[in-house]
């Protein structure tokens, strides 16, 4: 994403306009807020530092109310750009209702990390995915698919490779 010519923006030359570009540009159209993970917001003990205000910057990339499921209650953060971060806890049904309600009618991003995805997906709260396959071994960190077998028959999956050798793995929910 960040090598795309989307992402670099008009005040930054060069940035590739494939395969890679075409799906970055879909990052904001129609979306009215996010949901994400405590550690996409800061790393393990960030909640012990009033100053931090995420990994982005004064002008994060998300330009809605972003809401940060959490156990770590905290006042909300606005930042440059549109940008308000809430910090929220509940079942992934309670917050995707409180998050709707921000959204104003447009869609809600869930953003990840992993575990959240993989809650949002079981409890069927999930519509449309897409996940970038990169083709390096961690070998740590949480697993997207555990415990969502048979996933598959609930989306029509398709997938697409870039030259820049990662693959972007779409899933709609199938009608019915």
């Amino acid at each position: 994403m960040f090598a795309t010519r989307w992402w670099r923006g008009a005040n930054e030359p060069g940035g590739s306009r494939g395969v890679d570009d075409a799906f970055a540009r879909q990052f904001e159209p129609g979306i009215g807020a996010e949901i994400m993970g405590a550690n996409k917001f800061g790393p393990p003990g960030w909640h012990e530092d009033p100053d931090w205000k995420g990994w982005w910057g004064p002008n994060p990339p998300f330009h809605t109310p972003t809401f940060v499921l959490t156990h770590h209650a905290r006042e909300p953060i606005e930042m440059e750009g549109g940008t308000t971060f809430y910090f929220v806890e509940g079942t992934p049904q309670e917050v995707l209702e409180q998050v709707r309600e921000a959204a104003g009618g447009k869609d809600v991003r869930i953003g990840g990390g992993a575990t959240i995805i993989r809650d949002f997906l079981s409890a069927g709260l999930i519509d449309h995915l897409h996940v970038v396959q990169v083709p390096i071994l961690l070998g740590r960190g949480s697993r997207l698919w555990d415990g969502l077998e048979g996933l598959e028959k609930d989306f029509d999956v398709e997938a697409v490779t870039s030259p820049s050798g990662v693959t972007h793995l779409t899933f709609t929910r199938t009608e019915g």
